[in-house]
């Protein structure tokens, strides 16, 4: 099963640029899973993570951002973690390629000032060509690519749509706390060297005062 429903938006504020929903006999997208990705969409800023999967009932979301843009996709759960990444990645560079064709190096300029919600929905068709490349997703997911574009995937950061919307949770949070545990860690090693070196003073300095005293004697006694 393809992904079910792809979305590209501004990063700054959530406007949906482009979107796509595919159609599935028997696995329709709700409007309640529509309103769930908006919802991821606007409660992202330049702080949250890169990358993150959110778990919602039999669904998994997934979002990249890249260029101040977010890309997000829906699949089912069973679908692989690693090739909804490298979907994503592709989606990334098909519509980069694309914006650059239209306005060249002003692309991002368009982005930024487009008040008009779907701006971009005539890059629609080539989201759906990608989806129905990666409707087999074991095929998919033995791509090569996937070891050297996305390296370990089980770095990315795994929530509960729960915990992201109904509690009103900002996943510029998640990274103020990793950024805040990097920099104890950077304490706690700086501490350990430190202490290491106290130690080793301890242990050699009086060794080290003799020997350069005996020197000290010998070159004076030299010298006389």
């Amino acid at each position: 099963m393809p992904p079910l429903l792809t979305q590209v938006a501004r990063l700054s504020d959530g406007l949906p640029l482009v979107a796509t929903v595919t159609s599935n006999p028997g696995i329709p997208v709700t409007s309640k899973q529509q309103q769930e990705a908006k919802d991821i969409l606007r409660s992202l800023t330049h702080q949250s993570p890169g990358r993150m999967s959110i778990v919602s009932s039999e669904n998994t979301f997934y979002y990249m951002v890249r260029e101040s843009l977010c890309y997000l996709t829906m699949t089912e759960k069973s679908y692989p973690k690693r090739t909804a990444f490298l979907y994503l990645e592709e989606v990334a560079d098909a519509i980069i390629l694309e914006l650059t064709k239209e306005f060249q190096n002003d692309w991002r300029t368009q982005v930024d000032q487009t008040a008009r919600p779907f701006r971009f929905i005539h890059y629609d068709p080539i989201i759906q060509r990608l989806q129905r490349g990666y409707r087999d997703a074991k095929a998919s997911s033995g791509n090569s690519q996937l070891q050297e574009d996305l390296g370990d995937i089980q770095t990315i950061m795994r929530k509960n749509i729960d915990e992201v919307l109904n509690r009103g949770e900002k996943l510029d949070h998640v990274s103020n706390m990793s950024a805040e545990l990097q920099k104890k860690s950077k304490d706690f090693k700086w501490g350990a060297k430190k202490l290491t070196w106290q130690a080793r003073l301890q242990q050699y300095g009086p060794m080290v005062a003799g020997t350069s005293l005996v020197f000290l004697v010998i070159y004076l006694k030299l010298r006389a």
